[in-house]
């Protein structure tokens, strides 16, 4: 896929409903599947190159939605040590460090375009996910 087509997905799924019994949508943009397990220095660069395309996805929300500053997800990954943070924010930041948070004026609704790339077993993803529950 390429810019274009991730902000359009991002654009449909800020005004699909909801399934049943969840407050959000997520939909992978890229994965590293086939990446060989293991192999740091590929990981690094993967990561790395998602982290650009998740930069070039701020630039355009950026220009709609406002500038906004990256949203720390360790502090809520610590947090769910001590207090019940809300799906999918303890999902999130189960698997990334860092998200470019908007909430989307007018639906109610929050977009988060992270790197899932904090569990070295797994695959790394760039995920956006469109919630009705404000970042923690």
């Amino acid at each position: 896929m390429n810019i274009a087509q991730h902000i359009a997905l991002i654009d449909e799924l800020c005004f699909r409903p909801f399934p049943a019994g969840h407050g959000h949508h997520e939909a992978v943009l890229e994965s590293s599947h086939g990446l060989r397990s293991g192999d740091s220095a590929e990981r690094a660069v993967t990561a790395d190159q998602y982290r650009k395309v998740k930069d070039a996805i701020y630039e355009q929300l950026e220009a709609r939605w406002g500038e906004e500053d990256p949203f720390n997800l360790q502090t809520a990954l610590l947090r769910t040590e001590r207090e019940q943070i809300p799906e999918p924010w303890a999902a999130i930041s189960a698997r990334a460090s860092v998200a470019d948070v908007w909430e989307v004026e007018g639906t109610g609704r929050w977009v988060a375009v992270f790197v899932a790339d904090r569990d070295e077993a797994d695959e790394i993803q760039l995920v956006a996910v469109v919630t009705e529950i404000a970042a923690p």
